[in-house]
């Protein structure tokens, strides 16, 4: 059945793989987004359904959600590229804690809302040498996991007021088109198809869980579809790649060799070794399984 659907920063780098999901199977799609990340190019929905707003205009959004009435409501706005929000903290919290705020506060007031999803992140849990379950501690490390922590809690709490289903999926490091973010993949994606064999990296040592954004979107609309009251997800691959691994699956899409000058200038002072997700929960939830491997999603970022 076809659904009345808000989405909070859709016209950025997962929300537009979501949004493309959702027009698949024929729902109504409505975005809010102030394009500071994103694109009004990544998104194929009708003017009329794109609002150029910001979350923390709230007397706006409360007009738009209460006109709408919405089946369901994606809250993915938010700044999350940590190094960003290390050197802006003040607007990163107050981006991703009280626009959250004003999203939920304004969710509480619709008379049909059947569910609610909140992007929560990996970076809420604390550095660690294994796989990483929903039940492991968490300890953020920086102003992005804190603040999407308070999301956690606050989409909680909103639950518990009003017995609206809600989902809180914690993504790990996502890849995949329309990235517009300086992450390791699309650093590596930029240099290869502007012609280098050569390219220029930061740290080489951390391992990362990536995910490919269509797996993603399938995940994100199977949890949307479920019977879930309330409950907390991971959503990663299950499998940990290292920077080397990565750019070897572009040395075999390329089938050319490709070397590595480590930049001082990109390299992090701190950064964790491993960030891996337990996935089986989700798995066991909503029958999912990732179907693209990094080969694969390699293969839809190069230009050749």
């Amino acid at each position: 059945m076809s659904k009345k659907i808000i989405v909070t920063g859709g016209a950025g780098f997962i929300g537009s793989a979501i949004i493309k999901h959702l027009n698949d199977e024929r729902h109504e799609v409505f975005v809010i987004d102030n394009l500071s990340f994103g694109s009004r190019d990544f998104i194929d929905i009708d003017d009329n359904h794109f609002f150029n707003i910001d979350i923390l205009e709230r007397d706006q959004l409360m007009s738009i959600f209460t006109e709408i009435e919405p089946d369901w409501v994606l809250h993915l706005a938010a700044i999350h590229f940590i190094p960003y929000c290390n050197q802006h903290p003040f607007e990163a919290a107050n981006i991703n804690i009280q626009g959250t705020i004003n999203v939920f506060d304004v969710c509480k007031k619709l008379q049909n809302l059947e569910r609610l999803f909140f992007a929560s992140t990996a970076a809420v849990y604390p550095i660690s040498d294994h796989s990483v379950d929903e039940n492991h501690e968490l300890r953020p490390l920086d102003i992005y996991g804190l603040s999407k922590l308070t999301g956690e809690r606050l989409a909680r709490e909103f639950h518990l007021e009003t017995g609206v289903s809600t989902v809180v999926c914690r993504f790990f490091n996502a890849f995949g088109p329309n990235e517009t973010n300086p992450h390791l993949i699309p650093e590596i994606q930029e240099q290869i198809n502007a012609g280098k064999r050569t390219i220029q990296l930061g740290n080489l040592e951390p391992k990362r869980d990536f995910i490919h954004t269509y797996d993603m979107a399938r995940a994100v609309i199977s949890l949307l579809k479920s019977d879930i009251n309330y409950d907390v997800f991971n959503l990663g691959r299950g499998i940990e790649y290292s920077v080397r691994e990565i750019v070897e699956a572009f040395e075999r899409e390329l089938g050319e060799n490709i070397s590595i000058d480590q930049d001082p200038s990109r390299m992090r002072k701190t950064d964790r070794m491993h960030l891996l997700a337990n996935v089986n929960k989700l798995k066991n939830a909503i029958g999912w399984e990732p179907e693209w491997n990094i080969d694969q999603g390699v293969k839809t970022l190069i230009k050749k």
